[in-house]
């Protein structure tokens, strides 16, 4: 069975923010983007710290609406436009110094691309967590 959950998050094109799969009690949430509240914005555009700062921002409510913690994430793969200026580690070491920080500690991949969903996203941060 499985639940699904988006909570106070934007509003999304049909999938979930936050999706839990029982017995076993995993959380698997959505790529989280850099999305304004209304779901309908690039929040920093241009600016990947502001995106990143954003995405955790977004990440971290999908994780309390799971009831979770980024001490619960057994896995995290974090998605960066890759170009001449932008250096995809450096979003990795930024989510990693956030409150998010404790996610990446588990197996974490960092994927460079060269494009996301939205013309105007640098980056996108995908979670699974285990509920204790």
């Amino acid at each position: 069975m499985l639940k699904k959950l988006n909570g106070d998050l934007h509003p999304t094109s049909g999938y979930s923010h936050v999706t839990i799969a029982a017995p076993g009690r995993m959380v698997f949430l959505a790529g989280q983007m850099p999305m304004d509240d209304s779901g309908e914005r690039v929040v920093g555009v241009g600016d990947l710290d502001a995106q990143v700062d954003r995405t955790v921002l977004n990440a971290m409510k999908a994780l309390a609406l799971a009831g979770v913690r980024p001490d619960d994430v057994v896995r995290s793969v974090v998605y960066v436009v890759s170009s001449d200026y932008i250096d995809p580690a450096r979003a990795w070491h930024r989510f990693f110094e956030s409150e998010i920080g404790a996610a990446l500690t588990s197996a974490s991949t960092l994927v460079g691309v060269s494009t996301l969903g939205f013309p105007e996203q640098l980056v996108e941060l995908e979670l699974t967590a285990v509920i204790s």
